[in-house]
């Protein structure tokens, strides 16, 4: 799955579109680099999100095409840096 699907379908980010144009400024790294918004999301990846100060970074356990919203955080595994 494409990396601007999996944000929007896992919840990190609320819109596709906006999830495109983090990847395009160079918001959203996978595994400690910057990735284009086509890239090929697979389990086991570290996803990095940059909110201003803050900083996400969570593991992708599944990759699913839909998943009702309840379900969203399952797709993902929030990584506490320290």
């Amino acid at each position: 799955m494409r990396l601007d699907k999996y944000l929007k379908v896992s919840r990190l980010i609320k819109r596709r579109t906006v999830a495109n144009e983090a990847c395009d400024n160079g918001l959203v790294t996978v595994n400690g680099r910057a990735q284009r918004a086509s890239y090929e999301v697979k389990p086991g990846d570290r996803i990095s999100l940059s909110f201003g100060a803050r900083t996400l970074t969570v593991e992708v356990v599944s990759v699913q095409e839909t998943v009702k919203q309840a379900d969203a955080a399952t797709l993902y595994r929030e990584i506490r840096e320290e």
